[in-house]
């Protein structure tokens, strides 16, 4: 099943939207998002797209973490594996990024899973893999 994206031409177009968690912060994000696939377009490999928005995030100062490992607790015990968010940023929220055409449930399942573990609220899924940038918000 393949999932519904937003489909924005600006970053502005979020503030449109009220009520959201961390306005400012998805804006931040999704700037360097579309500066990204503006850019480098669709093609390349999902890391080529992290190198990419590491870059910007240290350009604009935007704290971030990537390849954030998050650990599973079950029953009072840590289970020998874990989880990896492509990026924790502003230390609220899950980046997870795509590449790739059309993105389907399990990686929504995904962004919801790395938000469980990580008790963060809220989770963005970017796919590069397009001629437009997709996003998703993801609430927990």
């Amino acid at each position: 099943m393949e999932l519904e994206f937003e489909i924005i031409n600006d970053p502005k177009e979020i503030y449109q939207s009220k009520d959201l968690i961390y306005k400012e912060e998805v804006y931040n994000i999704i700037s360097c998002c579309f500066e990204v696939h503006n850019n480098l377009g669709k093609g390349f490999s999902e890391v080529v797209y992290k190198d990419a928005l590491m870059y910007e995030f240290n350009k604009r100062q935007i704290g971030f973490v990537r390849e954030r490992k998050f650990e599973i607790n079950y029953k009072g015990i840590t289970l020998p594996h874990y989880y990896f968010a492509d990026f924790l940023v502003f230390d609220e929220i899950i980046l997870e990024v795509k590449a790739q055409k059309g993105v389907v449930d399990e990686h929504y399942k995904q962004v919801i899973n790395y938000l469980a573990v990580s008790k963060c609220k809220l989770g963005l899924l970017v796919n590069f893999g397009e001629d437009k940038l997709q996003f998703k918000r993801v609430i927990l």
